[in-house]
């Protein structure tokens, strides 16, 4: 990589480096894909489980460890004064205003069994809101990309924006957290969402889920348990789309995040409510 002067992420005005969207997501766009190839090498040589975090099901490999590792020193390399929080434990407070938001293995319970569903997901925050970001399905290539105001693009083409389905036709993705007390609680407000919806499809990886919602192939997502580096650059795909985002506070007291299409956004959470997936009084962090 070549010095943050080099690279358009960064535009000079004097002594301050001011940051534009293009270059932000040319540099995530780069550096995840160094981090795809990366992950592609490694596993197939074998995958190790480092460790596990909230329970014996939340792992960890050593290749989670490595990506986060190369995009942290690839990012940081070439814009050294952005922040950096990464789900593997990298945390850098950065001067800019820019925090790159990570997860270097998206579905890394998918990964380390072999089901072709997890991604590299790189977001670029400023103030808390994505201005960039990039989903890359690793065993595919496939990339989802945005920036915010400008648009949304599948390998570089544009995403056409969502269209609304009805709730009984609707295919809603959702996940289960790692914890016995919540996951029990998602299992029971699922049933009873079900009855009043298409189907309900769980694939394991939050970042590709709203990209799917971004494409339509699926229609809404909700899910308690996620983290900003779960959904900061799939979030800003699926809004860029015309989707909705909410988070609020979950039944079992984590954080959960709603997307739907703007025009049946309320819709969706009025099913989501009444499913019990909420707790009582909940009211949005934020889109």
């Amino acid at each position: 990589m070549g010095g943050r002067g080099d690279h358009p992420g960064y535009l000079r005005r004097g002594l301050l480096f001011v940051s534009d969207g293009t270059g932000l997501l040319g540099l995530a766009l780069a550096v995840a894909r160094e981090a795809a190839d990366l992950i592609t090498r490694r596993r197939a040589a074998g995958v190790n489980v480092a460790a596990t975090k909230t329970s014996v099901t939340d792992v960890v490999t050593d290749i989670d460890r490595a990506s986060e590792q190369l995009i942290r020193s690839r990012l940081l390399d070439s814009r050294p004064t952005d922040g950096f929080l990464g789900e593997e434990g990298a945390r850098d407070a950065g001067t800019s205003g820019v925090v790159w938001v990570v997860d270097p293995i998206d579905g890394t319970v998918n990964f380390v069994s072999g089901f072709p569903q997890y991604a590299v997901s790189i977001g670029a925050e400023i103030d808390g809101q994505a201005l960039a970001g990039v989903v890359l399905h690793v065993p595919t290539g496939t990339a989802y990309t945005a920036i915010r105001g400008q648009g949304a693009w599948r390998n570089g083409t544009p995403i056409a924006p969502v269209v609304r389905r009805p709730l009984a036709q609707a295919l809603v993705a959702t996940g289960f957290n790692y914890d016995r007390t919540v996951r029990q609680i998602q299992a029971q407000a699922v049933a009873r969402l079900l009855p009043g919806i298409g189907d309900i499809r769980r694939t394991g990886s939050c970042a590709l889920d709203l990209c799917h919602v971004a494409e339509g192939s699926f229609h809404a997502y909700v899910e308690e348990g996620v983290n900003p580096w779960d959904h900061s650059a799939g979030g800003l795909v699926a809004r860029e789309c015309g989707a909705r985002t909410e988070l609020v506070t979950g039944a079992g007291g984590l954080a959960l995040l709603m997307c739907a299409a703007t025009e049946s956004f309320e819709e969706f959470r009025g099913a989501v409510v009444s499913a019990g997936f909420l707790s009582a009084g909940a009211r949005p962090e934020g889109d």
